[in-house]
């Protein structure tokens, strides 16, 4: 690995042969002498050989270490890879895998939400005849019009006004009450909210896998930014998971190591 054969090279004259300096390791991966000392006392590298004076002496076995927690980083999390660094050290190579493999799982099903979003979405495309940005769009209340009761809201969409409870009390539609009268009262934004869901309802989908949808189309505000908001997600998970396995790569080089010498 390129980054351990830059670190070995840059050992300095003056120090035990195949030794390594916190310096040394920092100048290797790109990182402070403060950090790899943190490393060292918080676990994710294993306990370092200290001189008489007390200062710290690591090897390639430490480098590869710390090589395969930057690794893991971009993939899993900073916090995510120190966790399996120290699961490794403390209870041994089957445990810390069983944490990763759990990254994996995690990232499968957020890149499956994120499909099963995008398919929503084209769903209610489907249903409708028109683009997604336009079916979310909903309905644009004229000035001066008042928000729509829920028996209106309900002929307007052409659903059942007992449905729309049960969508509030699933979290899928959130209208808010009149504060004279204290009715549901439905604005723009809410009966965008009951269209969409009414069309997913319609094109098959229960309740649990809406709501991630509706989510998301809360979080991004509006069909155009929801799908853009899709695509980078996507995009960033599909990085992730390369990351992820990038980061094994150079996690198996220190299991290698770590198994040859000895826990």
């Amino acid at each position: 690995m390129a980054v351990r054969e830059e670190g070995e090279a840059a050992v300095v004259a003056g120090g035990v042969e195949g030794e390594l300096r916190p310096v040394d390791l920092a100048r290797a991966v790109g990182v402070s002498a403060q950090t790899v000392r943190d490393c060292e006392a918080s676990g994710v590298l294993p306990p370092a050989r200290r001189t008489g004076s007390g200062q710290r002496r690591f090897t390639s076995r430490h480098l590869a270490a710390l090589v395969a927690y930057r690794a893991l980083a971009p993939g899993m999390g900073v916090m995510a890879a120190g966790q399996v660094l120290r699961t490794l050290h403390d209870h041994g190579a089957d445990a810390a895998l069983e944490l990763v493999e759990a990254a994996f799982a995690r990232a499968h099903r957020e890149r499956g939400a994120v499909r099963e979003a995008a398919r929503a979405l084209a769903a209610v495309a489907d249903a409708t005849g028109r683009e997604v940005p336009a079916v979310l769009a909903g309905v644009r209340a004229r000035r001066g019009e008042r928000p729509l009761r829920i028996g209106e809201v309900a002929r307007l969409v052409g659903v059942r006004a007992s449905a729309l409870r049960v969508w509030e009390r699933a979290g899928l539609v959130c209208p808010v009450r009149d504060p004279r009268t204290g009715y549901r009262v439905f604005g723009p934004e809410q009966v965008r909210q009951v269209r969409v869901v009414s069309e997913l309802r319609r094109g098959g989908y229960g309740l649990g896998r809406i709501a991630p949808v509706m989510e998301e189309l809360r979080a991004s505000g509006g069909g155009e930014a929801l799908e853009g908001a899709l695509r980078r997600r996507e995009e960033d998970l599909a990085a992730r998971a390369r990351a992820l396995s990038a980061g094994v790569a150079r996690l198996q080089d220190y299991l290698d190591l770590w198994e040859a010498a000895g826990p």
